[in-house]
């Protein structure tokens, strides 16, 4: 229990004193959407939770490094427009501010990533859902921008099950939503190979375009270092990697070069639309 508390503390306290990685992007940095509780009053919030907007929305993102041309907060930077782009379509959601760490690898060659590892992030994902229950939302959601502890055997799921099978019987649901993450990101993937892009992952073309379309001001993507993104390129799909390939270790997978805003904006589309088909569909909603 004192592991517990700690753990969570500390999280806590590391969300309030790094405003930089969860700072909305300049696309919702548009002050009270009412989407977004930390943007809101409290009066607001509960006019808007008895107006219907009782599920809560919580969503990780990640600090770690993103290749010399991403900053390390791109997965939070990423992560709030999302959200708030999801709970908007949805339209009965308010979404918690992103988390700013989740698990990660690190290294020293590669300096930046900061891992949060799964037994805790399970804690700080139970305990916040309890708060929302606590504030009275009947419906949560679990969500991740990276993709430490995520599947069907993560730490997401384990944590929705948990707490659901606590609270069903209440009429209180909590849900993990993965296809954000990862049918989107397969979905789009195929696409661009598809158009003649190699695949990419980790700080490749995706987060890359992605981040591009969410930076108008300059600020997460460095452009001069966009025409030698090039890291270790992936294998076919199935297919092992070939061992006598130089490794670039530059901390991209796969070929960021041709990253671009409108590939950014398609994906940002497909993952907030995948987003709320999955959790409609996990409520029951229409």
């Amino acid at each position: 229990m004192r592991f517990r508390a700690t753990a969570i503390a500390f999280f806590a306290a590391a969300m309030l004193g790094a405003p930089a990685a969860y700072a909305a992007a300049p696309a919702a940095a548009a002050g009270a959407s009412g989407v977004e509780l930390d943007m809101m009053t409290w009066p607001e919030l509960k006019a808007a939770m008895a107006a219907g907007k009782n599920m809560l929305l919580i969503y990780t993102g990640g600090t770690e490094q993103r290749g010399p041309q991403n900053v390390m907060a791109g997965h939070n930077m990423m992560g709030r427009p999302i959200v708030k782009a999801i709970a908007e379509k949805l339209g009965n959601a308010i979404a918690l501010p992103v988390l700013p760490f989740s698990p990660t690898g690190m290294s020293a060659e590669i300096p930046g990533s900061f891992n949060l590892s799964a037994d805790v992030l399970g804690m700080v994902l139970e305990q916040l859902a309890e708060d929302g229950v606590t504030n009275g939302f009947k419906t949560v959601i679990l969500m991740g921008d990276s993709g430490g502890g995520q599947g069907p055997n993560g730490v997401y799921a384990a944590v929705a099950k948990k707490l659901d099978d606590k609270y069903k019987d209440k009429g209180i649901h909590v849900y993990y939503a993965n296809e954000s993450y990862t049918k989107a990101n397969a979905e789009m993937t195929e696409i661009l190979f598809k158009e003649g892009h190699p695949r990419g992952a980790h700080a490749g073309i995706l987060d890359t375009s992605l981040m591009l379309y969410l930076d108008p001001e300059n600020k997460y993507v460095r452009r001069d270092q966009l025409p030698t993104a090039l890291g270790d390129p992936l294998p076919e799909p199935g297919k092992p990697r070939d061992p006598n390939a130089p490794s670039v270790k530059n901390g991209i997978s796969g070929d960021a070069r041709k990253s671009s805003a409108e590939i950014g904006k398609r994906f940002f589309d497909l993952k907030v639309d995948t987003a709320v088909k999955q959790i409609k569909a996990l409520t029951g909603a229409k």
